[in-house]
């Protein structure tokens, strides 16, 4: 990605080396696998702390000191959030709506957000209750090597897809959501959120073909989002992590329908064709 020289946003905070008190989200590899599945890329934490166990932590943690390549890519956060901002203010502009920038929160081993205590094991996330995404640094070392999806693009995917989801709560879809929960039964509710999770990828997608517009995509960035998109699918984690696939227990989609909503934003720019919980197949 042609990212360096690009405006920088002024809504990243820098908590790296604090911590919070509390208790932390999903300890334990078990947590680990649940949170990596469930939350990987940005499913609403409030409902995870209703169903993860937590572990009382002890002491402070902090992080090691930030060398320069970690100081590059918070400078390469900076980068593709304000491309986002400058993407969705004129979007929204264009709606008759005016949008408010997420703030975008780095952190190291936990944080304490608006929706809860999380551990760095969680993964990014967007927290609704407080309109911040949050991220630790670590994660895209983890989308390298565990994940195998290397490339600044697939870092820049990660971020936008998060940026989706406020997006959505923006637009009233998340709260819409939320409320409908209830109603249905487990199996309904984990459909409901696969849509909301790939409108979310499609909203990345939207943001990636303003990217290419603005001649800040390299030859392979496309190739290094939709293998991201790949990667974090529910039928990969689940394969990776239990052997099988239990389509019924996604809550993301599958690799190849996250491939087909990025790549359908990415191809249109066009919002009105990314009506995940009206189309008939997903």
């Amino acid at each position: 990605m042609r990212w360096r020289g690009e405006r920088q946003s002024d809504n990243v905070e820098d908590r790296r080396g604090m911590s919070g008190g509390g208790k932390i989200i999903g300890g334990g590899l078990g947590g680990i696998v649940v949170l990596v599945i469930a939350l990987l890329m940005g499913a609403d934490p409030r409902q995870l702390l209703e169903q993860v166990p937590s572990e009382p932590t002890t002491g402070s943690q902090t992080s090691r000191p930030a060398g320069a390549p970690e100081e590059e890519q918070v400078q390469f956060i900076r980068v593709v959030l304000a491309s986002t901002e400058d993407y969705w203010t004129e979007t929204f502009r264009q709606m008759g709506r005016q949008y408010r920038k997420p703030k975008l929160q780095i952190f190291s081993n936990r944080v304490d957000s608006a929706c809860g205590v999380a551990g760095a094991s969680v993964g990014p996330f967007y927290c609704p209750a407080d309109e911040k995404i949050y991220l630790d640094l670590s994660f895209f070392e983890d989308l390298r090597s565990r994940f195998r999806a290397p490339g600044d693009f697939a870092q820049a995917y990660v971020i936008a897809h998060e940026v989706g989801h406020h997006v959505q709560n923006q637009l009233g879809t998340m709260g819409q959501v939320d409320s409908a929960r209830g109603r249905f039964s487990q199996e309904d509710q984990n459909q409901l959120s696969v849509r909301l999770e790939l409108q979310a990828d499609f909203l990345a997608g939207m943001w990636a073909n303003y990217a290419q517009k603005k001649n800040l995509l390299d030859p392979d960035d496309l190739d290094e989002a939709l293998g991201a998109a790949s990667a974090v699918g529910d039928d990969r984690l689940q394969r990776e992590s239990q052997g099988h696939v239990v389509p019924d227990s996604f809550t993301h989609g599958s690799s190849e329908q996250r491939i087909r909503w990025f790549r359908r934003g990415f191809e249109t720019g066009d919002i009105r064709q990314g009506d995940t919980f009206n189309s008939r197949t997903l």
